[in-house]
């Protein structure tokens, strides 16, 4: 059942946007760069109140956006979708066929909302992949767009699939396709392991990651949000592909001492060898935890400056100061 919290208002100088994934975390950050330029964003949810302030929500209880088709408001006639709404990376997947649950969420449901996107009068979709459709080291330089796709797990795999997909659709029906490939999103509001990270920073314990000189590519949210509007109303980004990132790779332990900085807390990094730390994950059954810290993931993200010029409107400092004041004034 689709339900709309709000009627739908259309100016014939605003675009209309519709956003899956629009209650998370960048789904926020770009629902209001989108309302700052003035558009009609719509966001497509689960639950009520989710959304920030001024976007219409789409309430649609439906899994993997089976049958949005036929829930699609009349009065909805969007000029572009950015599709965020995704199966998410998770270290411990709970489900008996990962990769069959993956393609559910990230290729079929990805291809359901184009479907009927296109069929509803949108022009463009933005679909928001990941680094991980691409792989997971690079191999000595920036990985480019044009680089042969390695993914290593289901994630990463669906990832790719559905971007393959979507082309293929686009081919066929002529919705105008883009694909962004983000590394690690920072932020305020940021989960998992990099809330993690500021924890145990903030706390002043010691890490062993002062040695851990490789260096991974990473992407301020509001960055990463610019350059999905950006995708999103830019006749030039048809049909293209572009890694974004902060363009400035930092190593573990510069992050982290960078963090600790702008948290105002020491900096207790001890410089334990690679080695060291790769037998310690074997030991703790964390060696893909491990291997993310200690492998260089670096993403060349100049295509989108060439083809749209695109420049992260955001330094890293500053993103890292907005994410450390995010978490001091709420923890």
């Amino acid at each position: 059942m689709a339900h709309w919290a709000d009627g739908l208002a259309g100016e014939s100088n605003m675009q209309q946007v519709i956003i899956t994934g629009a209650n998370g975390f960048v789904g926020h950050a770009v629902s209001r760069l989108f309302l700052q330029r003035g558009d009609s964003v719509t966001g497509v949810v689960r639950q009520p109140g989710t959304t920030v302030e001024g976007v219409r929500e789409w309430l649609l209880d439906t899994r993997d956006f089976v049958s949005i088709d036929s829930q699609w408001s009349t009065g909805l006639s969007p000029d572009s979708v950015v599709h965020l709404a995704a199966r998410v990376h998770m270290m411990q997947d709970p489900s008996a066929d990962p990769l069959a649950a993956y393609r559910e969420t990230n290729v079929e449901g990805a291809l359901r909302v184009a479907r009927a996107a296109r069929n509803a009068g949108a022009r463009r979709f933005v679909f928001v992949s990941s680094v991980k459709a691409i792989g997971e080291r690079d191999p000595g330089r920036p990985l480019l767009e044009t680089d042969e796709p390695a993914p290593v797990d289901p994630y990463g795999v669906s990832k790719l699939e559905a971007e393959r997909a979507l082309f293929a659709y686009s081919r066929e029906s002529g919705l105008e396709v883009v694909v962004v490939r983000p590394p690690l999103v920072y932020g305020p509001g940021v989960r998992a392991n990099f809330l993690q990270l500021m924890g145990a920073i903030s706390r002043g314990i010691p890490l062993p990651l002062g040695a851990i000189g490789a260096r991974r590519s990473l992407v301020f949210v509001d960055n990463l949000a610019d350059a999905i509007v950006h995708c999103a109303t830019d006749p030039r980004a048809a049909g293209e592909t572009f890694h974004v990132t902060d363009r400035r790779d930092l190593s573990v332990a510069e992050l982290a001492r960078m963090l600790a900085t702008q948290l105002h807390a020491p900096s207790r990094l001890l410089p334990v060898p690679a080695a060291a730390l790769r037998v310690l994950g074997k030991v703790t059954g964390r060696s893909a935890q491990i291997d993310r810290l200690i492998g260089e993931l670096r993403l060349d993200s100049s295509h989108i400056g060439k083809i749209l010029g695109w420049y992260p409107p955001h330094t890293v400092e500053h993103g890292l100061l907005e994410t450390a004041a995010w978490y001091r004034s709420t923890h």
